[in-house]
């Protein structure tokens, strides 16, 4: 008894009580989570800025986009798994929430094979052609082919949390991340400092690290005895449940993508400023990882809290969910982001100590960091139409507003002023415009659903 109590106070009821103090409950602890999987990847930029070399430094950097748009895919289905267990966990529909667990998780070890085979294979091509200069090259695919062996753990640890996430439990996966980032940390002042591995060294400890908080949250899973329980003997790739996943998620994961083209597109042409640009962007871009990861636990909120709420039929909360999440997402996103623009100088020193290095990365500061609150507003309104059921609509919005419009950018106005500033401008004026049109589709799709309670419900979302 004492067991099942522990284990039910992970959970979260999202359909009833105040907002504020149970999105900050559920968020605070996602956060950190968040936080400690970027510090994976910061460990492996300040070891190796420090002790292998700012061509090694540019080597990492410039994998991240390029991973980002082969993972990105089925990155994005796990939002399907995430809207589906937390709709059905509120409805309490045992069977179907049962098929979406387990083929989200037995897909997810397929999802990663596929992505090792694609990761190997074509890790040199499209590093050449997105212009990764000659010094830089071989390390870098070094690095991607060892990151991709460790994607099947990746995705597994990405959908287990999700369906954990789903029911309110945020506080496992941080335990679980916080003992893999002390493992990554150990490992890679190990691997670089004592075995003199270089790049191969920090990509070897970020997957045996990946590993190890994987193989925690399938044991979590496998021993919870809530209704989010994981059966090793019931994996099965449910036809159904794989159809809902995909409707939800798959808009998601290729909206993910595309705009992960254009980063790569946007990559591509800080490369043709060279590596000293290359290493300034990367290590400005990390530190804006942490903001992102902060304002990024706000648009999960109002993911989960929206779905839970939507299988509850509690329609009267959905308003307040969405401004709640605004607010915390527009202040988080303020406070990091003109933070690390005004500490850039001491921060990117945790990088590297080469002055250029330190310069090109400020002025990347001054344009995204401090602009990165309007990224939050544009997820916060994406996730709520997400948890409201809707896919496509934030997909096409958002890969036109935001990767249509930085790709015409980069074609128009930065080749009439080829400077990095220009370049990183057009962050910002994608995140305004693509905000601003989330927002008329909230407004126009909260309409088709009852403002009350229990009143009935519109045909198909």
């Amino acid at each position: 008894m004492t067991l099942r109590m522990r284990k039910k106070s992970y959970e979260l009821d999202m359909c009833s009580g105040p907002l504020l103090g149970k999105i900050l409950f559920f968020s605070v602890p996602l956060v950190l989570s968040s936080i400690l999987q970027l510090l994976f990847n910061a460990a492996d930029v300040i070891v190796v800025g420090n002790f292998a070399g700012d061509t090694a430094l540019a080597a990492v950097g410039s994998t991240g986009s390029l991973i980002n748009l082969l993972t990105n895919l089925f990155v994005g289905l796990s939002i399907g798994s995430n809207v589906l267990v937390a709709r059905y966990y509120a409805s309490r529909d045992y069977d179907r929430l049962e098929d979406t667990i387990h083929t989200s998780v037995l897909g997810s070890v397929v999802g990663g094979v596929i992505l090792v085979i694609v990761g190997v294979i074509f890790a040199r091509p499209l590093l050449l052609l997105m212009g990764t200069p000659d010094d830089v090259i071989d390390q870098a695919v070094l690095y991607m082919v060892i990151y991709f062996i460790g994607m099947p753990m990746m995705l597994l640890y990405n959908f287990g949390s999700a369906i954990l996430r789903a029911v309110g439990d945020t506080r496992r996966p941080l335990y679980f991340l916080m003992i893999a980032g002390l493992l990554n940390v150990c490992l890679n002042l190990i691997f670089v400092i004592v075995f003199g591995w270089g790049v191969a060294g920090v990509a070897a400890a970020t997957v045996i690290s990946q590993c190890v908080s994987t193989a925690l949250i399938v044991r979590c899973l496998v021993k919870s005895d809530t209704m989010c329980r994981l059966d090793l003997h019931k994996l099965r790739i449910k036809k159904e449940a794989l159809k809902d996943i995909a409707r939800i998620g798959l808009p998601a994961g290729l909206q993910g993508c595309i705009f992960s083209i254009s980063n790569v597109l946007i990559q591509s042409s800080i490369n043709s400023f060279g590596s000293l640009a290359m290493a300034g962007s990367t290590a400005a871009s990390n530190l804006e990882g942490f903001v992102y990861a902060s304002m990024n636990a706000f648009y999960q909120a109002a993911v989960s809290f929206t779905s839970q709420n939507m299988g509850g039929r509690k329609y009267s909360r959905i308003n307040r969910i969405l401004l709640v999440c605004l607010s915390c997402a527009t202040i988080v996103g303020l406070v990091m982001g003109v933070g690390a623009y005004l500490g850039g100088d001491v921060l990117l020193r945790l990088y590297t100590s080469d002055p250029q290095v330190i310069s090109f990365g400020i002025i990347r500061l001054s344009l995204v960091s401090s602009t990165y609150f309007l990224c939050g507003i544009m997820d916060v309104f994406c996730g709520s139409l997400r948890g409201m059921g809707y896919a496509i609509m934030p997909m096409i919005v958002s890969l036109a507003g935001a990767c249509g419009l930085r790709i015409i950018w980069i074609c128009t106005v930065f080749q009439f002023d080829h400077t990095l500033r220009m370049l990183y401008l057009c962050y910002a004026v994608s995140w305004i415009l693509t905000a601003l049109a989330h927002c008329i589709c909230f407004l126009a799709m909260r309409r088709r659903w009852p403002k009350k309670d229990d009143e009935p419900v519109p045909q198909q979302a």
